[in-house]
This record gives structure tokens, sequence and C-alpha cells, in this order.
């Protein structure tokens, strides 16, 4: 583990990414964990609040770090003390940022909504995108690779376009959450691109347009799939991201 570790991380100078990777997952779960306590009214933790009562959402400090860090790393090496540290900085920063993603994205405080699920989503598609870049897959910046190695990462690495390409169809179908967990482990979006699409989708407006007996599978499949799995469902993504406030829930449960 240690000769993978300097040979494919601090030798080509990827260092800093796995501290900012590292930093931005651990910023994401303590955030998490934070910010249900304060909305149990657990522990010494509190919203924080201007003179005005305007309340400080975490994404402002957040914006700060990711530029003092991300301004720092352009302006430093790839090795020593100052890169690691903007590592650090720049991965805290974007991790509170992150987690309000949804925020950012509506202009609204939805974080406890339906809608502020999409930071979870976009947290786990982020770490999961660093991750493949510190894996050591692509040979960029390895030194003294045989021909075997080059291969063998060539291979992943076009696998890993592959599963791209099966995640954006996955998408056009409608089917986001494969999407996302798709990028991480393989070919479960394999699964979603090539069973039908969901009713209302871009892929279905496009091409079953023509094609009544596809639609209407298409939605049959849709509600069986929703009616068996939407309890199990919404219980991890509860425990994953926090549960919404009941009134904001699309059915008032």
């Amino acid at each position: 583990m240690g000769d993978w570790l300097q040979r494919n991380i601090v030798e080509p100078g990827k260092l800093p990414l796995l501290l900012a990777l590292t930093s931005l997952i651990l910023t994401f779960v303590i955030t998490r964990v934070i910010t249900r306590l304060i909305r149990a009214g657990k522990g010494p933790f509190r919203n924080v609040e201007s003179t005005g009562g305007v309340h400080i959402h975490h994404v402002v400090p957040g914006i700060l770090l990711t530029l003092i860090g991300g301004f720092g790393a352009v302006a430093s090496s790839r090795f020593g003390f100052g890169s690691a540290l903007c590592g650090v900085l720049f991965g805290v920063g974007a991790g509170l940022v992150l987690d309000e993603f949804a925020l950012i994205l509506h202009l609204d405080d939805v974080y406890w909504t339906e809608e502020g699920r999409k930071s979870v989503e976009v947290v786990v598609v982020t770490a999961a995108l660093v991750g493949l870049l510190l894996l050591g897959f692509a040979p960029f910046g390895v030194n003294d690779l045989s021909g075997t190695e080059a291969e063998n990462r060539g291979t992943a690495l076009g696998t890993i376009g592959v599963n791209f390409l099966f995640a954006l169809i996955c998408l056009f179908k409608g089917k986001a959450r494969l999407a996302v967990f798709g990028v991480i482990i393989p070919f479960i979006a394999l699964v979603g691109a090539i069973r039908l699409a969901r009713p209302g989708s871009k892929w279905a407006r496009r091409f079953y347009r023509n094609r009544p007996r596809a639609r209407a599978k298409a939605g049959l499949r849709a509600y069986r799939h929703d009616r068996r799995w939407s309890r199990p469902r919404r219980a991890f993504e509860d425990w994953l991201g926090g549960k919404p406030d009941p009134a904001q829930l699309p059915d008032g449960r």
C-alpha cells in the first residue's frame, strides 16, 4: 500500500488532491451531523445569525475557503506543505458549498426538502469523480509504467468512459439516481440504459412518441417500480440526507 501511495499519489503530485477529497467528504459528513443536531435542538451547536436576524448559511464560509484554497493552489506547486494546506482548505470549502448546492440551484432555503437532496447526489458524484482521478487508472504523471500496466490502465479508463456514457443515457431516460450511483459502481448504469425509459423523460418524448405500446409498458413498469421501492428508497434517503419537513413532502407525509 505504501509503494502504491508513493508511486501513484505522492510522486505525481496528487497528494493535495487526496487531501482535498478527504477534507470534502469529512466536512460533508460532519456538517450533516451538526445540522441534524441543530434541527433536533441537541448539542451545543446553533444556527449563526447576523445582527439583522439573517441566517448565515455555511455556503458563505465555504465560498471563502474555496477561493482561498483554489487561488493558493494555483499560486503554489503540487508539492510541499503549502499545496497540501491549500488542498485541505479547498476540500473543506467545497464540502460546505456542495452541501448547500440545492440552495444555490433553487435560490431558496430547500435544505430540508425533497429538492435539498440534490446536494447529497452532487457530493456523491463529485467524490466519485475525484476518487477515479486518484486511483491511478490514468497513467498521467506516473513514471516507468510497464507495457502491461499501461494497457491495463487504458482498458480501465475506457471502461470508465463507457460507464459514463451509460450514466448519461440513464439521465435522458429519467433515471437520475441510477445514473448517480452508476458513476460509482460499474454496470449499474447499464441496467438503467437498456431498460425502458420513465414516462415524461426526454428519451420517452423523443423515441416513444409514435410507439403507444412502449409508452403504456413504460408507464406500467414505472408504476410497479415506484410502488415496490418507494418506501425503502425514502427510508434510505432519509438516513443519508436527513428527513424532509412533513409540510414539504409532495404528498404531505
